[in-house]
């Protein structure tokens, strides 16, 4: 009977467990495929779709998905699809490039920290504490309103509003690092800090650093977003998909669903795809992580 029960309980265990490796594989498939799909839009729609996102047609203003405008028309009759496609094209330009720049911020900053320690680290930290206070939307309003509305404007104010969680991610790596036993051999052994900071500590926080990038770049295409639909991000004229989404308020509240909807599926179908494919890697780069979700 207790082999029997044992048994039983085996079964199961296995069985919950294929259940959810399963579901982790369909979830990673699946982000592959939105991503696949995103990256295929941006590179082969413009040059399939022989039309100029620009031109305006006021005889096909606000016309309903049709074979000839898949996602219809806009106010002034210009094709919603090249519309999104260039838009997804800047906003993942300033996502890409403002999740790289406030990575190698935070990861410059949180390893001097992690590594300095002492007064360095408790001041360090306790600026960033002081900066996380104040709400990212309305810091990042304050320095684009620094400057001419631009992609690079809002692409440092994105990024300097994003480094901190990054900052603290690689502190905490580079103290949890120090402790190991090969870093007191390397100390033992009379190598510098900086020797051992560039040796040993920036490569074992890099697979860290690397993810928290790739998740910033969803996060910071809505950040980017929020601030073109507030009329303080990209000039109007650029077709970003925040300025889309801004451009169709008028249409929605007409009942004209398209010119809002499908901008915003531009923006959810990236961000599902990162997050499936950072949640892989988080499992991936963490034993510890992936063990606990296999029981």
């Amino acid at each position: 009977m207790a082999d029997v029960a044992a048994g039983k309980t085996a079964t199961g265990w296995r069985s919950r467990t294929g259940d959810r490796r399963s579901t982790r594989t369909l979830r990673l498939r699946t982000s592959v495929v939105l991503l696949a799909l995103t990256v295929l839009a941006v590179l082969l729609v413009p040059p399939l779709v022989r039309l100029d996102q620009q031109a305006v047609d006021l005889a096909a203003k606000l016309q309903a998905p049709t074979w000839a405008h898949p996602f219809g028309t806009d106010d002034v009759g210009r094709d919603l699809l090249l519309r999104c496609v260039y838009g997804l094209r800047v906003s993942l330009l300033v996502g890409v490039a403002a999740a790289l720049t406030a990575t190698v911020v935070g990861t410059a900053v949180g390893a001097a920290a992690g590594a300095l320690g002492g007064w360095v680290d408790r001041g360090v930290m306790r600026a960033v504490d002081a900066l996380s206070s104040v709400p990212h939307l309305l810091m990042g309003i304050f320095i684009v309103a620094l400057f001419r509305p631009g992609v690079w404007p809002v692409v440092a104010s994105v990024a300097l509003t994003h480094w901190l969680s990054t900052a603290r991610i690689v502190r905490a790596e580079v103290l949890s690092l120090r402790a190991r036993p090969h870093i007191d051999a390397a100390v033992s052994g009379g190598a510098s800090r900086w020797r051992v900071t560039v040796r040993h500590l920036l490569p074992g926080v890099l697979p860290q650093a690397a993810l928290a990038a790739v998740l910033m770049v969803p996060h910071a295409m809505w950040h980017e977003s929020a601030l073109s639909f507030l009329g303080l991000g990209l000039p109007t004229h650029t077709a970003s998909l925040g300025n889309l989404i801004q451009e169709a308020r008028g249409s929605l509240l007409a009942g004209h669903w398209w010119p809002t909807l499908f901008p915003g599926l531009f923006i959810i179908v990236p961000t599902l795809a990162v997050a499936g494919l950072a949640g892989a890697w988080r499992e991936r780069i963490n034993p510890r992580r992936r063990s606990e979700l296999m029981l």
